[in-house]
Formats: structure tokens, C-alpha cells, sequence
């Protein structure tokens, strides 16, 4: 009984590990601890809901065009030349976190990038990334990796450090100082130290979904 029981629970398991990974929920939700975590909305069952909504709007968008497209080919299927493969273009990153493709060569030459941190500077950025959620679920190496990568930079209060529908070239971490968020020239919401900003642009290689503004003088990590 008790093997019957272990066996049930097993497949279970199994059917679980495979829905999650069918429906991409693993993604889903890690966006969503992002969204929270960037905008900071009062009531965030709210902002969820709505950021539901979005997506299965896109999502319903996304098939009907897909279906479209496909009716459209199988009609012209003598007609069209196989597709050529996609050429993916590297970009620089001075961050640590980047949406670029990397093959096995890439992997196989990678030098690890150390940039020189006196005492303060590390114990600075430590404190920072300690308070920043993005970081709860690094291993120390990957932490270790991210902490030697970055680099200190100073802005005055009034300086718009990203710039909405730019390309994406770096992640910031607050150490000093706050930022205003605006959407479209509107104000969304204020973030302190500790707090991130620039992770989706490199995360999905899209382009700046807000402007960054320094709420005052402000010292940050990218």
C-alpha cells in the first residue's frame, strides 16, 4: 500500500515538474517578482491582476496572429523560400546581467571581469546587494561574479540616468540617494537603497520601458 502510495505520489510530482515547465510558470512568476519589486505598487494584488490581463491579452494576440500566419503560408507554400537562420548580434555589457545569446565558444573563452574595489567600495556594495532581492537566489560564485563586476558611478539630483525606449546597457543598484520612475514623462513610483532599476531591458533585450531620474544626488552600482 505504502509503494502504491509512494509511486502515485511520484507521477504526481512528475506531472507537476511538466505542466510548470509546458506553460513556462517558473518565468511567469519571476517576472512578476520583478514587476513588484521595480514598481512597488501600494496594492499589489491589483497591479497583478492587471498584469495578468496584459499578458493573456498579448497571448490571445500573439495565437491569432500566429493562426493568421500560418493560413497564410500553407496557401503560398510552393511560393516561399526556407526561412534563414536568425543572426543573433552581441553587445557590449558593462553590467553583470545581459539578454545576449552565448554560444559554447563564447563559454569557453570568457574571462572573468574584475574591476578594483577598495574596502569601503566592497563593504558598500555588500551592504547594497544584501538589501536587494534580485540576489536572494545567486550561490556565492555567482555573487562573487556580479560583486567584481560592477562599477561605482555618481549622479547629481535631476539627471535622468536611463532614458524610456533606449537600448538596455546596464543594471543599477542603489547605494546612496533615490530615483524617480516615470512612465510616458508621468511619475510611478520612488525607489531607495537598496533598490534596482534597468534589469528588464537586459533581462528580455527589449527596449527602456521608463525613465530613471535621480530624486537626489545619488551614488549607484552597475
Amino acid at each position: 500500500m505504502a509503494s502504491s502510495t509512494s509511486g502515485e505520489e511520484e507521477r504526481s510530482l512528475r506531472e507537476c515538474e511538466q505542466y510548470v515547465q509546458k506553460h513556462n510558470i517558473q518565468k511567469l512568476l519571476k517576472d512578476c517578482i520583478i514587476q513588484l519589486c521595480t514598481t512597488r505598487p501600494d496594492r499589489p494584488l491589483a497591479f497583478l491582476r492587471d498584469h495578468f490581463d496584459r499578458l493573456e491579452k498579448e497571448e490571445v494576440q500573439q495565437m491569432s496572429s500566429q493562426r493568421k500566419s500560418s493560413s497564410r503560408s500553407d496557401s503560398r507554400e510552393d511560393e516561399v523560400s526556407p526561412p534563414m537562420n536568425p543572426v543573433v548580434r552581441g553587445r557590449n555589457r558593462r553590467g553583470a546581467i545581459s539578454a545576449e545569446v552565448y554560444t559554447e565558444e563564447d563559454a569557453a573563452s570568457y574571462v572573468r571581469k574584475v574591476i578594483p574595489k577598495d574596502y569601503k567600495s566592497m563593504a558598500s556594495l555588500s551592504k547594497a546587494m544584501e538589501k536587494n532581492v534580485l540576489f536572494a537566489h545567486l550561490d556565492d560564485n555567482e555573487r562573487s561574479d556580479i560583486f567584481d563586476a560592477m562599477f561605482s558611478v555618481n549622479y547629481i539630483a535631476g539627471e535622468t540616468v536611463i532614458q524610456q525606449g533606449d537600448e538596455g546597457d546596464n543594471f543599477y543598484v542603489i547605494d546612496q540617494g533615490d530615483m524617480d520612475i516615470y512612465v510616458n514623462n508621468e511619475w510611478v513610483t520612488s525607489i531607495g537603497e537598496g533598490g534596482s532599476f534597468g534589469e528588464l531591458a537586459l533581462i528580455y533585450g527589449t527596449p527602456r520601458a521608463a525613465s530613471v531620474r535621480a530624486k537626489s544626488d545619488v551614488k549607484l552600482w552597475g
